[in-house]
């Protein structure tokens, strides 16, 4: 896909006590922990940092979030951080996480198992499979693919680990096979800009 575009700064969501516990959270609406407040503290203030060294200011960009808790409170006080309304930003349904349907809440060790054979199946192809009733990365990438070509702002999106996931595997041609184990740290931020890719 690759093309400059708006600047995009896409920043997963602080912990939880289920990313803790190695828990699929998938759109389970699970909160922050104390750590993840903290990792969203400081991105605030990286991304603070990063304004400034572009001589940007906050309201030159589009403020949009997943409408899961977990994102909003990470934007909330992101924005806080940064002496921002809290509240000034979009929720936006098209940027929930990848939906692990009947997986949801268990850990991969648990669904050794709950579900053997489709365990074995995900470790084959963890792009192309879906849990029962849930999403693959594949489908995800499909989803996503409309919001990332309708940009038209630089944006500031907080978002989740699989969404970042197929982002990225979008803008930076990453293969499907290693979109899905790709890590996405909590305590920096994805920036896309002029073609290129870093985090801060």
């Amino acid at each position: 896909m690759k093309t400059p575009g708006p600047i995009l700064l896409l920043i997963r969501h602080g912990e939880t006590d289920w990313n803790a516990e190695g828990r699929l959270q998938g759109q389970r609406d699970i909160p922050i922990n104390a750590k993840g407040r903290r990792q969203a503290a400081r991105n605030g203030r990286a991304l603070g940092d990063y304004l400034a060294s572009l001589g940007r200011s906050a309201d030159q960009f589009d403020w949009t979030a997943s409408p899961l808790s977990r994102a909003r409170e990470t934007m909330e006080i992101i924005r806080a951080a940064m002496d921002l309304d809290p509240n000034a930003y979009r929720p936006d349904p098209q940027l929930k996480e990848i939906c692990f349907g009947d997986w949801e809440g268990s850990t991969m060790q648990e669904m050794r198992e709950i579900d053997p054979v489709g365990r074995a199946e995900r470790k084959k192809d963890k792009w192309g499979f879906a849990p029962p009733n849930g999403e693959s990365y594949e489908m995800l990438s499909a989803r996503i693919r409309p919001w990332l070509l309708g940009l038209e702002r630089d944006t500031i999106c907080v978002a989740h680990g699989g969404i970042t996931r197929v982002t990225r595997g979008m803008l930076e041609d990453i293969p499907g096979h290693e979109i899905p184990i790709a890590m996405i740290p909590q305590d920096r931020i994805y920036v896309w800009r002029e073609g290129r890719a870093e985090w801060i």
